[in-house]
């Protein structure tokens, strides 16, 4: 039984994030307790949490991290001054004239503020307030509306630039590490965010493109209403609100991919880019400013909180044997690496309805991270079948997130059973593309190698 006592600290930390306790007071709490009443037994030595004021302060001075709130900004900044809603509009006339023009205007919009802001909650909300009414009004049928609009939004799991990649790739890094010293290899070259953008970009493609084609093969036998289209608007009026926004996400990745700037640095081009490109639509306000602010540093903080109550978490699983004792659990499950991906997939799957990428993040992949990499896997490869994980966990009925978050911002008229049924054929796609990736490990492989030769 005393063996066990990692896993009961997992479940007792779930079970109390499911009676709804804050998530990063209940890891560091939760796991302080459980030291504590360990070391009574002399099953844990208490001299390791001395070691905490090093990890906060590694957290704190860590380059990588300070991407994440220049890129929660940069989204925050795109969303409060209305970017977004306008880039939508003007994609929706420009397509207009297509049978699937505006839904294929909110798959390409959608993908792009999922991208930029990489929190999965606000940008499904706002794809919901933005493109429903105007799909609904144009004859999408509810099913089809609220399936593409959940599934777009959770699409900021694996487009970069994103802060769901900044925190799996420095995560990612470190546990590499660990596994290289694991086996005894102390010159393993580095792995970089970088590494991660680029590794999940044939993916991301991949899985936008069949959506894209579900969307217009699902419309073939249905009759839309008639789209009017603003006579005052030009291809100019038009293009000067689609290029800003696109050159700033090319931007920020094309300098990350030249080698011009590191993903921080880039974070820092895309923040400057998005108030330069509210002010040139003349949509940026002192108090626009203040609620961007506002906004970006409560979910910046609410990042580092997690953080650092995960690694108290992992500093005390450890301690208690918890890293010896799922090697062993590997060890045992038959058909090595690829029984223990499966089963480090499904785990992730199943905690992606309770818990946030955030904490799956902080929490899971320090842990299962190192032994599986130890054991041959590839860091980029396992680091995009995570990211894919994550998202298809965030649409699964009953429990998904997007779909919490879509409900909240959907008129009444529509059933919560439609928006489950919209969704279903997105999930099988992502489903699809995460067993592709699987089995062709060199879709995440191959363009980092290419572009960074000297790279891991």
């Amino acid at each position: 039984m005393i063996e066990f006592l990692p896993l009961l600290l997992f479940f007792v930390i779930c079970i109390s994030l499911l009676l709804g306790y804050p998530v990063a007071f209940t890891l560091g709490g939760v796991s302080i307790l459980f030291a504590m009443i360990a070391s009574l037994f002399g099953l844990f030595d208490l001299t390791l949490l001395e070691t905490m004021p090093n990890r906060l302060f590694g957290i704190m001075t860590n380059s990588t991290l300070v991407a994440v709130p220049l890129f929660i900004f940069m989204g925050v900044t795109l969303e409060k001054s209305k970017i977004a809603e306008l880039l939508l509009t003007s994609m929706s006339k420009l397509f207009s004239r297509y049978k699937s023009g505006l839904g294929i205007s909110i798959l390409f919009v959608g993908t792009m503020l999922a991208a930029s802001t990489g929190i999965v909650g606000a940008t499904v909300i706002a794809m919901g307030l933005i493109s429903l009414p105007a799909m609904l009004k144009r004859g999408y049928s509810q099913k089809i509306s609220t399936g593409l609009i959940a599934a777009t939004g959770t699409l900021g799991q694996i487009i970069p630039p994103s802060i769901a990649l900044v925190i799996l790739g420095d995560v990612l890094a470190t546990a590499y590490q660990q596994s290289q010293l694991k086996i005894g290899n102390y010159v393993a070259k580095s792995l970089s965010v970088g590494d991660l953008f680029m590794a999940a970009i044939v993916p991301g493609i991949i899985l936008v493109l069949i959506y894209g084609l579900y969307f217009v093969i699902a419309l073939r036998k249905q009759e839309l209403n008639t789209f009017s289209e603003s006579k005052n608007d030009n291809l100019f009026k038009l293009l000067s609100t689609l290029v800003p926004p696109f050159f700033l996400i090319f931007a920020v990745l094309g300098s990350i991919i030249l080698g011009v700037a590191s993903p921080t640095e880039a974070a820092g081009i895309g923040a400057l880019g998005a108030i330069l490109i509210a002010l040139f639509h003349k949509k940026l306000t002192i108090q626009i400013l203040k609620e961007t602010t506002k906004q970006s540093a409560f979910i910046s903080s609410m990042v580092f909180l997690i953080l650092i109550g995960a690694s108290i978490f992992s500093l005390v699983f450890r301690g208690l044997g918890g890293e010896e004792l799922i090697t062993e659990i590997f060890n045992m499950i038959p058909g090595g690496l690829f029984g223990a991906m499966i089963l480090v997939m499904l785990l992730v799957f199943i905690l992606g309805f309770i818990l946030d990428f955030i904490e799956i993040t902080f929490i899971v992949v320090p842990i299962v991270g190192p032994i599986l990499m130890a054991m041959g896997a590839d860091p980029l490869w396992l680091g995009v079948l995570l990211a894919i994980n994550l998202q298809t966990s965030f649409l699964t009925p009953p429990f998904g997130f997007a779909l919490f978050y879509l409900r909240s911002v959907v008129p009444e008229k529509i059933k919560t059973e439609t928006m489950y049924e919209g969704v279903l054929p997105f999930i099988v796609i992502q489903i699809f593309v995460l067993c592709l990736v699987a089995y062709f490990p060199t879709l995440a492989t191959f363009l980092p190698n290419l572009i960074f030769s000297n790279s891991y």
